[in-house]
C-alpha cells in the first residue's frame, strides 16, 4: 500500500455580479499581500464545497450559490507535504457585502484589479479563472527557486 500523503487543503472564488465586476481582496498579509480573491483553509471534515462557501461569507458577508470548481493552483514543500488551492467561480449571492481582518474588500473591473498591486502570482493564476483551456498552475521547483507551470 502507498503511503498517505499529507494534504493542506484551500480555496479561492472569483465572484462575478451582473454588471461583470470580480469581488477582489486586498490582503493585508506581508506574507502575501495585495489584491486577490477571497478564500480560505477547508477544516477536517468540511466538504468542499461547504468550504468555499463558509470561507466567502466569513471574508465578505455574502452567501454564495453554486460555486464552480475551475482549476486547481498546487506546489510540493520541501518536507514532501503538498498544498492544493481548489479554485472557484461564482455569480450568484445574497447577503450585505463587509470587510474582515484579512483587508479591504471591494468591487473592481479585471483590468482594474490587473492595473493595481496584485498579490504575487495573481496574475498567472487569473489564467485558470479565466481560460477554459487552463484547469492548473503548478508550482514546480527549480533550483532554489520555483517555475509556475499551467497546464
Amino acid at each position: 500500500m502507498r503511503p498517505k500523503e499529507l494534504v493542506t487543503l484551500s480555496n479561492m472564488c472569483m465572484l462575478r455580479d451582473t454588471s461583470g465586476r470580480v469581488l477582489v481582496l486586498d490582503r493585508l498579509d506581508p506574507d502575501w499581500p495585495g489584491l486577490t480573491f477571497p478564500g480560505g483553509h477547508v477544516e477536517p471534515r468540511e466538504s468542499l464545497t461547504d468550504a468555499v462557501i463558509r470561507e466567502m461569507r466569513e471574508e465578505t458577508g455574502l452567501t454564495i450559490v453554486h460555486p464552480q470548481l475551475v482549476g486547481t493552483k498546487g506546489w510540493v514543500n520541501d518536507d514532501g507535504s503538498r498544498c492544493i488551492v481548489l479554485l472557484y467561480t461564482a455569480s450568484e449571492f445574497t447577503g450585505e457585502l463587509c470587510s474582515s481582518d484579512e483587508g479591504d474588500i471591494r468591487w473592481m473591473t479585471l483590468s482594474e484589479m490587473q492595473s493595481g498591486k496584485m498579490a504575487d502570482g495573481m496574475d498567472i493564476m487569473l489564467q485558470v479563472f479565466l481560460n477554459e483551456q487552463i484547469s492548473e498552475h503548478w508550482f514546480e521547483r527549480n533550483g532554489n527557486g520555483w517555475k509556475e507551470l499551467l497546464k
